[in-house]
């Protein structure tokens, strides 16, 4: 807890101005309240004497107006007080949501393949939400109400030594079972937020396979491990709720008992003589003043228990390792030729398993190279290496003879026009789909290229051609989406190119239409295709033949039949031999 309120104090100096307004108003407000009692005091004085005598009505209407002016005071400054309280909390969650966003682009791949998506989305929506009602809710009534006690103290004091010991000694007890119940509560809290990231985790893998989930009758399975979560939730959640809910009827009680403990030695002072009855009033209403605060700050304890677990979750993922910094590289390339040479490649993505091991090739610039392989061959994982979305532990990959390593990884991706198997459309338009971040791509170009894939038709049905938003209501196969993602890799018009199952969910029909594409686009271009339908890579320069992360076979396509190797047992597994 300690290390997450440093971390979320260092955000809030950002706003230190505003914060020492807000506590000054505070301050204000509390000043102004801890003294109106002194006034009620003195009213009920004078009116005690006037029944026993004269009445000095001029005196009590001023004491009367002067206690109105203060109460509304204190109403005027705590409103503004809570007005800059709200603004500071939301424009720290403001920041943090973009601290994260940022954060995100800077963390290694690595980090998504521990961590499920809903884990780190329940983190950017459920998380900041959490901290942001806290620091909303609480952070401003802890100011006050600290002001309000310190201030109530003094005056207790200023009125009558006794009747304050009396009072305060009632409220012990209820600061003792604060803190005991604040340190009980935290880990339910805790394991409250955690419990809250793998149920919807479990929730979004589930709502993206519905279709799998349905396909093999697992929906009772689905269901049993929902219930087991959402059980686990449930059981941290009822424990947080409950012992926090405890501070109230506590401080509720500590509250009534001062009252009591003030009327009895309140009355025994006035029969000795000691103090007169208005002491008593303005010490009810003292003990009001110093209670109250006591169980606001109960109240938003209790909400900072939460939100402290969620920071922690927040800046967990804010303190994860990030790539490392590129801004001292100074070579960039522009234009290149294409040529490319993997030189004693070595790659695990754990210590256990070595995925690519010793792999060295070289590829001549426009050369097709197709890499064919079993599953967990390597394949994807060698085109992730060429991208650098992971770095290597040995060896090098060097494109027109620099190291990929001596590159920014934006300058490699620069390079490189990619379309994978899993395609991704965003809601927007179709044009921004297409278009995405490639700069000022004119209509006919974007018309041309559309054409080119065997997009173009399908566009023209749409109700508003390319300004048609694509969203979840709008209806497309596997294919229109992957048709999209390879129409967006030849708009991007990079000198590399990747294809990783790039045809994978076309019928046969367009698999022709695109195939032409594909050719169109990879001609003159250092090409890389993986492919598990060994037909679409006949016309390919050079074929890689991968086996357990090495290169076991190069040739072409006739070549590597001819030779009745791996490749030719591949091959012959999926067609006849009579081709």
């Amino acid at each position: 807890m300690k290390a997450t309120l440093q971390q979320l104090f260092a955000y809030l100096k950002s706003y230190r101005l505003l914060l020492i307004i807000a506590i000054i108003l505070a301050s204000m407000s509390a000043v102004f309240a801890v003294i109106t009692p002194d006034f009620l005091s003195e009213i009920t004085t004078e009116i005690q004497a006037g029944l026993i005598g004269d009445i000095n009505i001029d005196t009590i209407l001023k004491l009367t107006f002067t206690a109105a002016l203060l109460v509304l005071g204190s109403m005027i400054f705590g409103f503004i007080q809570n007005f800059m309280m709200a603004t500071i909390s939301q424009r720290t969650s403001q920041r943090l949501r973009s601290d994260i966003n940022t954060k995100i682009d800077k963390i290694p791949l690595a980090y998504f393949d521990q961590t499920t998506y809903g884990e780190t989305l329940s983190r950017v929506t459920n998380d900041v939400d959490t901290l942001a009602t806290a620091l909303n809710n609480s952070i401003g009534p802890l100011i006050s109400s600290v002001i309000m006690i310190i201030g109530t103290l003094f005056m207790m004091f200023y009125t009558n030594w006794m009747m304050a010991i009396a009072g305060l000694s009632a409220t012990v007890l209820g600061f003792v079972l604060t803190g005991l119940i604040m340190k009980k509560s935290q880990p339910f809290f805790l394991a409250q937020q955690k419990e809250l990231g793998e149920l919807n985790g479990q929730i979004e893998e589930v709502l993206t396979g519905q279709t799998v989930v349905k396909a093999y009758n697992n929906e009772a399975n689905v269901r049993a491990t929902f219930h087991a979560k959402n059980t686990d939730l449930y059981e941290s959640g009822w424990k947080a709720q409950f012992l926090s809910g405890l501070m109230m009827p506590i401080m509720g009680f500590i509250s009534n008992f001062g009252y009591v403990v003030v009327c009895i030695t309140g009355a025994a002072l006035v029969l000795n003589g000691s103090i007169e009855i208005g002491v008593i009033v303005a010490f009810m209403l003292y003990v009001r003043l110093f209670m109250n605060p006591l169980g606001t700050m109960a109240q938003a304890f209790g909400a900072l228990q939460p939100a402290t677990a969620a920071g922690e979750r927040i800046f967990t993922l804010l303190n994860e390792p990030e790539l490392v910094d590129e801004s001292q590289k100074i070579k960039h390339l522009t234009n290149v030729t294409g040529d490319v040479t993997f030189t004693n490649v070595n790659f695990s993505y754990n210590a256990e398993r070595t995925i690519i091991n010793n792999f060295s090739a070289h590829v001549e610039s426009g050369q097709k190279v197709a890499i064919v392989g079993p599953t967990g061959a390597g394949k994807t994982t060698l085109v992730n290496l060429l991208m650098r979305f992971y770095e290597l532990n040995k060896g090098t990959i060097a494109i027109d003879g620099v190291p990929l390593a001596d590159l920014t990884r934006e300058n490699v991706h620069e390079l490189f026009g990619m379309v994978l198997q899993d395609t991704w459309v965003f809601e927007g338009t179709v044009r921004e789909n297409i278009v995405y971040a490639t700069p000022n791509v004119s209509d006919a170009q974007l018309k041309a290229v559309c054409k080119e894939v065997g997009l173009y038709h399908f566009i023209k049905t749409l109700p508003h051609g390319f300004d048609t938003i694509l969203d979840e209501k709008t209806a497309l196969s596997a294919g229109q989406k992957q048709l999209i993602t390879i129409a967006r890799a030849m708009i991007e018009n990079a000198p590399l190119l990747i294809l990783d199952e790039a045809t994978s969910s076309i019928d046969t029909r367009t698999e022709k239409i695109i195939q032409n594409a594909i050719d169109t686009l990879t001609s003159g271009r250092t090409s890389f295709v993986i492919a598990h339908r060994l037909s679409t890579i006949k016309n390919a320069d050079v074929i890689f033949v991968m086996k357990d992360g090495d290169i076991i076979e190069t040739g072409s396509h006739d070549e590597l039949i001819a030779a009745k190797g791996f490749y030719c047992d591949l091959y012959n597994s999926q067609f006849d031999t009579s081709e």
